[in-house]
């Protein structure tokens, strides 16, 4: 990945960063081995994005559980971030738990999730604030094209504005200062 010849995005499905709750959901990891290998994996290759999803409102979830969920957050500063409310599955053995927790505090516990990592995104899309990158064009229109960078997988990650570049057609791949940043998405211009 490092050397150009694999996409610099890794999208690891995390879940939770609770081990109690990781355990309920049957699912193997380490906390701190996971923040080792993210801070070794951007020494290796500082382009790197990262994505995961995770879930709130698992059932037993207790607020320390979530806290430990947004402390986590707050170290990995991940790129990319999905987070869904626990609902049941049909068939699933989660569904059977003890404590299964209130809509209300799904709802209250994914916003404030949300918000952490909206921040967590605007910053970390600043820091490409007056840098190149390459952009794949998908879409032009009369007020300009919109395409998507390395960072960025179609449909569920942000995108990439020029406005006013009209001249380019899907699938043109273009260098793009960026000029400007939000909690999803960049704007620039053509270089």
């Amino acid at each position: 990945m490092a050397e150009g010849k694999i996409l610099p995005y890794l999208d690891i499905p995390l879940q939770h960063a609770s081990p109690r709750i990781l355990k309920l959901m049957k699912r193997p990891g380490s906390v701190d081995r996971q923040l080792a290998c993210i801070k070794q994996w951007r020494e290796i290759c500082p382009e790197l994005t990262l994505r995961s999803t995770f879930i709130v409102g698992f059932p037993g979830e207790t607020e320390e559980d979530f806290q430990m969920l947004l402390d986590f957050l707050k170290e990995a500063r991940l790129d990319r971030v999905g987070c869904f409310k626990y609902s049941p599955v049909e068939g699933a053995d989660a569904n059977a738990l003890p404590d299964q927790v209130p809509e209300e505090v799904k709802e209250e516990r994914w916003n404030r999730f949300m918000q952490l990592q909206q921040q967590i995104s605007a910053e970390r899309l600043q820091e490409k604030v007056g840098r190149e990158i390459l952009v794949i064009i998908d879409e032009v229109d009369e007020e300009g094209a919109i395409g998507r960078s390395m960072a960025d997988a179609p449909e569920i990650d942000g995108a990439v504005y020029l406005n006013g570049e009209t001249n380019v057609k899907p699938g043109d791949i273009l260098r793009v200062k960026v000029e400007h940043a939000d909690e999803y998405d960049l704007w620039g211009s053509r270089v």
